[in-house]
């Protein structure tokens, strides 16, 4: 159970079949005092509204309204503040997705909460009452559809196979009365498993083949969402080994899930991963913009093109990507990334929410018609490893609901739902959560360059872990520079965005510091707006981060943190600490050995 729900430790009977049952459920038990009326009214939809009037309070809303106005509701008493006299509500996204990578071996690629909720050993194995409070847990935060499977659909793990759909049917069955419907991964060329010679979109009989299973599946899970395809990326097979586009493969994925009111989530993360270094003029960035903005109106209307937030791969800072302000005709998914594969693995505290908020500063309220993230859920105890990691899951159901909430009041609703603190303490909290996106950026890779990882695994600095690999993850250091130019004069990236990012990011006196070395090659003795040079201010924000790490661990320590949280969050600092140490003396010590320039302050950094 995660924290913010443990004042509703009432479990849900498996009686309760129905959002509509289930909301009344959670009402009467949670909120007692008050004499609730509900009124069904279809045409809200998931939307709700609300009112209390001579003792009497009435929510309306249709079956999936109800749910997530009483989950708000539950939520504002729980959390100290009055049942309003008026409220509404209804979200912004239609779909509003947690992307699971699971795999049926029981293991979680980019997993740092345990094994699967949902498999092991090639098999579904899960706990029912288990996956019943992961439903509660979503739909508290209003998060409709849960992918299960990992998009890099493993052989023979396939979802679609006969004897697995009446076990996915069942994991159906639990999920439905919190209105959470399953989508799956598939391969895009498991026709060739399964006897034809081809995954040709184009050929009949591939065609058919998918029609029959989506016919099949259906029959089995009726509210099946759709189905979510990695194709033509990290070597997974797509509609390029056949000469065909995109267009045309997702095309006729949605074919077959038409008839039955599915959707083709078509991930646009998209480039070419066997760069050689020596090439110049390919600059990964660039790839998912000029391969989709050809097929911009090509798209069947039942596709959606799940884009990841950034260009480059969930790092620390990157720019919003061109590719979300650029598509007129396509439907899109904006991607975002809970679990930590670059941001401290659900060990280092790493809260999102003001990362999102820049992102949705940037994004065009239209632009978007839903929007996804890469779950942080696993096995353990508590579900995301880090008790803090919850706030990231809590915090994306509220921004998936409504892009404009306050990401400040998100962290203080779930400090206070989860932990009940003083005032005084509670802020103590928020302010540190609030903050650690920038301790974390300070400590690791510098000023938008990224990728800094030990290869594979993420963890760590390795500065030059990706420089001479095929990713194009490339930083270019040297003893003079460091940083590629993404201007006309370079790899011309900049000229994707839009004129008003292109004033924004294109001189690097003008460019937001946080982002210089992404956009910009520069001297070390480049000078910063502060009048620091460039590699003064990279000595400095990695002993700051250090020195900031070490303070949120004092704030930690005085904090009365409740068992088994305490322990964990405590043992998990101390690992924080010790990786922003090893953080700052690698980094610092890489650009020493480089440039052979020493800190103005005389700080110990290793020659």
């Amino acid at each position: 159970m995660q924290a913010w729900l443990r004042s509703l430790s009432f479990p849900v009977p498996s009686s309760v079949s129905d959002a509509v049952s289930l909301a009344r459920f959670e009402l009467e038990r949670a909120l007692p005092a008050y004499s609730f009326r509900l009124s069904v009214q279809p045409e809200l939809g998931e939307g709700w509204s609300f009112s209390r009037r001579d003792g009497e309070a009435c929510l309306a809303g249709g079956p999936a309204g109800l749910l997530y106005g009483a989950y708000h509701l539950i939520q504002l008493s729980l959390s100290g503040q009055a049942l309003p006299e008026e409220a509404a509500s209804a979200p912004r996204y239609a779909l509003r997705m947690i992307n699971c990578w699971d795999n049926m071996d029981g293991t979680v690629e980019r997993g740092y909460a345990g094994r699967s909720l949902f498999f092991e050993g090639g098999a579904f194995q899960y706990d029912p009452d288990r996956i019943r409070s992961l439903g509660r847990l979503l739909a508290s935060v209003g998060l409709n559809v849960l992918c299960i499977n990992n998009v890099n659909v493993h052989f023979p793990a396939q979802l679609l196979l006969e004897d697995l759909l009446p076990d996915l049917a069942a994991l159906a069955d639990l999920l439905r009365p919190f209105c959470v419907r399953l989508m799956i991964s598939v391969d895009f060329s498991q026709p060739l498993r399964h006897g034809l010679p081809s995954a040709d979109p184009l050929d009949p009989a591939v065609r058919a083949w998918w029609a029959e299973a989506a016919n099949r599946v259906y029959a089995a899970i009726p509210d099946l969402a759709g189905f979510l395809v990695k194709a033509d990326s990290e070597n997974r097979p797509g509609p390029h080994a056949y000469g065909r586009s995109h267009a045309e493969g997702a095309n006729m994925l949605a074919e077959a899930l038409r008839p039955h009111g599915g959707v083709l989530v078509w991930r646009a993360f998209v480039y070419n991963c066997h760069q050689d270094w020596r090439d110049t003029a390919t600059d990964r960035p660039r790839a998912p913009w000029e391969l989709y903005m050809p097929m911009d109106g090509q798209f069947a209307d039942n596709v959606i093109l799940q884009v990841k937030h950034g260009p480059f791969d969930f790092q620390v800072r990157e720019p919003l990507s061109p590719l979300l302000l650029s598509l007129r005709h396509t439907p899109m998914a904006m991607e975002l990334q809970l679990a930590q594969e670059y941001t401290g693995h659900q060990i280092d505290i790493y809260a999102m929410p003001p990362m999102w908020q820049e992102l949705f500063r940037d994004l065009p309220a239209d632009r978007i018609c839903a929007i996804t993230a890469v779950s942080n859920l696993g096995r353990d105890e508590n579900l995301t490893g880090h008790p803090f990691a919850a706030l990231n899951l809590f915090a994306f159901g509220r921004l998936a609901w409504d892009p404009a909430v306050d990401p400040a009041e998100v962290t203080r609703q779930w400090a206070r739902l989860t932990y009940a603190f003083p005032e005084a303490q509670e802020r103590q909290l928020v302010s540190l959560l609030m903050g650690s996106r920038r301790v974390y950026e300070k400590y690791t890779a510098p000023l938008g360059l990224g990728w800094m990882v030990n290869p594979h695994v993420h963890y760590g600095p390795n500065p030059s872990g990706y420089e001479f690999d095929q990713w194009g993850t490339y930083h270019k250091a040297n003893h003079t520079a460091v940083g590629i130019d993404r201007t006309r004069n370079g790899t011309g990236y900049l000229s994707q965005y839009p004129e008003s990012f292109q004033r924004r990011y294109g001189d690097p006196s003008v460019c937001p510091d946080l982002d210089l070395l992404f956009f910009h090659r520069l001297p070390y003795s480049f000078v910063m707006k502060d009048g620091r040079t460039l590699l003064q201010r990279i000595y400095d924000d990695h002993f700051e981060g250090y020195e900031e790490a070490a303070a949120m661990q004092e704030t930690l320590k005085a904090l009365p943190f409740p068992e088994p949280d305490a322990g964990v969050i405590q043992e998990r600092m101390q690992r924080q600490l010790a990786n922003a140490r090893e953080w700052r003396d690698v980094i610092n010590t890489f650009f020493f050995r480089l440039s052979g320039i020493p800190d103005q302050h005389g700080r110990v950094i290793y020659d």
